[in-house]
């Protein structure tokens, strides 16, 4: 059993090698030569190298390097690398938490939770009917369209946040409405698949039920978020006096892990209590300690881990599976990225933003990435969804992944996206407008 266990470590590590010199060298390509954002070269780099490509032949005696998956295994990598990479996740979602100003939040968050309304109501709706459309079921509410539509809810805010950390943009309007739209998003998109499955497993759920599944996630984001502004002069002050070297990160780490496993055990997802958690903080020393670039911060262990994630999401992604479902992945990409546009950017419109905040807005909200597979795992490892839905999921989230950062970074140049106050005087910024917080 030890050697066992030493065999799964080294192996570990040296997957983790190839991963990290795989992720630096993409981005270093997609920066300096393709001028695109290095995390497109990390997941690209995922592909190449996953269990569906390069990972699956084999290196002599070591075998492959990252073996295809067995028959109905739903993640096709490790379970220690899969964790890993949510450990980085969390600790992305906690930066962005820490980068975000609370204030710049509490304003927009009206408004983002217009935005994320939008973005899940007219994504789920466009999903369902897509898959009775197709032929795939013979029912809107059938378990397999009512899965399809919860992907189709689905936003990746890490990838959307990683881009805006990058542009320096977090600060914006439309930065801090996209990201706080996002985790509403998941908030809304969690409590969907909740009650789908709850439906898979029983085999319909009451409205009482559905009740009590919104109710207790929604109770728990918000008094977490509640107790940690409330907490977290207190939380900064206990912490920063400690004298043993390294206890600031230590402690913050653990915080933000304690309130990541919570919110799963509320039925949310981790990042949400990360970035919560991370939100809390960022009035007090302690938050201004983590996110410098110092021994005593998050951005050294930022660089290292955040990567990963990236590359394991694009070791998720089995081209092979887009076989045959070409037509039906087309069209669901193509309403996967009008829902996100038009279902978010059209309510940006409505409370204040213009053309240009509300087309950031829509293409912030539009990369599905990794939510939207761990989604289809589900469906598939519960025998809702088949093979050829699976695959096209796939490709919608592919589509959408890639084509999110792609337009993010230059839809970010140029002036606030905010409608202009009659009262404010021109050439001042919009309120809230900042463009570079002094802690990048």
């Amino acid at each position: 059993m030890e050697n066992d266990i030493t065999a799964t470590v080294a192996r570990l590590v040296l997957e983790l090698a190839v991963i990290l010199v795989a992720a630096k060298l993409a981005g270093e390509v997609c920066e300096r030569y393709l001028r695109i954002p290095s995390v497109l070269g990390e997941l690209a780099v995922g592909v190449v190298i996953g269990p569906y490509a390069l990972g699956s032949i084999a290196l002599g005696g070591l075998g492959p390097l990252f073996p295809r998956p067995e028959a109905g295994a739903a993640i096709p990598v490790s379970s220690e690398l899969y964790s890993i990479s949510q450990v980085a996740v969390v600790v992305l979602l906690f930066v962005v938490g820490l980068e975000t100003d609370v204030g710049h939040f509490v304003r927009y968050v009206g408004p983002a939770t217009v935005v994320a309304l939008g973005g899940v109501i007219v994504p789920f709706f466009f999903g369902a009917y897509a898959t009775q459309l197709f032929g795939l079921t013979d029912s809107f509410m059938s378990l397999a369209a009512l899965f399809v539509g919860a992907i189709m809810t689905a936003t990746s805010v890490g990838i959307t946040a990683r881009v805006l950390r990058d542009k320096k943009k977090l600060d914006s309007p439309e930065g801090v409405t996209v990201v706080a739209a996002a985790v509403v998003d998941d908030v809304l998109g969690s409590l969907v698949l909740a009650i789908v499955v709850a439906m898979a497993t029983l085999g319909s759920v009451s409205a009482a039920q559905a009740g009590w599944i919104t109710g207790k996630a929604v109770a728990f984001w918000l008094g977490l978020t509640g107790a940690g502004l409330l907490l977290s002069k207190h939380i900064s002050r206990f912490t920063m006096s400690l004298r043993v070297e390294g206890a600031s990160i230590a402690l913050a780490l653990a915080l933000a892990f304690i309130a990541s496993a919570l919110a799963e055990a509320f039925g949310l997802a981790m990042i949400i209590g990360a970035y919560s958690i991370g939100l809390a903080l960022p009035q007090t020393g302690l938050a201004k300690r983590l996110t410098a670039y110092t021994d005593h911060g998050l951005t050294p262990l930022y660089h290292a881990l955040v990567p990963v994630f990236f590359v394991v999401m694009g070791m998720l992604v089995d081209i092979t599976a887009f076989r045959g479902v070409l037509v039906f992945g087309a069209v669901l990409s193509l309403l996967a990225i009008v829902g996100k546009v038009a279902g978010c950017g059209l309510p940006a419109l409505a409370v204040g933003f213009n053309r240009r905040g509300a087309w950031r807005i829509g293409i912030g909200m539009m990369p599905r990435g990794e939510v939207a597979l761990i989604i289809a795992g589900v469906g598939l490892a519960k025998g809702v969804i088949g093979s050829d839905i699976f695959g096209v999921v796939i490709l919608m989230t592919m589509v959408t992944t890639f084509l999110g950062p792609l337009l993010l970074v230059p839809a970010f140049n140029g002036a606030s996206g905010l409608r202009r106050n009659k009262a404010q005087p021109r050439g001042e910024p919009a309120p809230g407008s900042s463009s570079h917080n002094s802690r990048h």
